[in-house]
């Protein structure tokens, strides 16, 4: 896991660390240094930690105009023992909800596992959304299941179109417009 890094092609449109409005604005990174761990794996150190000891992430865009974000994830999202989803809702999501981001991005082929705990979160985060919308990109087939057996598929569209998405292809301003027109088309089907 060590070699694997958060996506850097996109460094030159935006920079998380560097955003007053983002909740990881001044944080330091080592390129050396492996201070995270996942279990008994080194984490690359570009990786953002949410305090969670098996999810983390990192914020590759921020559109306020807009309103949207787009946010790489790796690990093991495990509600049940870690509460991954209130500490990425209350810590991150929140904070950007704040400086008015409500579509979210979220990419999630680096996402091992799913342990589901409840839906109360994201609940409430879909709630809050309003006219925006939970998005996940390129989940892992297992994962996706896990989160449709737990049904939280009703508030993070995933799967079908959203699955097998070569976004790295794209400028962050064109992968939301691909994303927007889907859900679109998905709203209106």
């Amino acid at each position: 896991m060590h070699s694997i890094e958060p996506y850097y092609r996109w460094r030159d449109y935006y920079i998380a660390a560097e955003d007053m409005r983002s909740p990881f604005y001044g944080r330091e990174y080592s390129e050396f240094e492996f201070t995270d761990h996942i279990y008994d794996f080194a984490l690359h150190p570009q990786w953002d930690n949410m305090d969670s000891p098996t999810l983390f992430l990192k914020v590759l865009y921020a559109d306020y105009e807009q309103g949207y974000t787009i946010i790489e994830f790796i690990g093991e999202w495990n509600d049940l023992l870690y509460n991954d989803i209130m500490l990425l809702k209350r810590d991150i999501i929140e904070a950007m909800m704040y400086e008015g981001i409500n579509k979210f991005i979220l990419i999630g082929e680096n996402i091992l596992n799913f342990h589901y705990s409840d839906e109360e979160y994201y609940s409430e985060w879909f709630d809050e959304v309003e006219d925006g919308w939970i998005i996940g990109l390129n989940f892992r087939d297992h994962v996706i299941r896990e989160m449709q057996q737990a049904q939280i598929d009703y508030y993070i569209n995933l799967g079908g179109q959203f699955q097998d998405i070569n976004w790295r292809t794209f400028s962050p301003s064109r992968l939301f417009e691909v994303v927007e027109d889907l859900v679109t088309k998905r709203l209106h089907a």
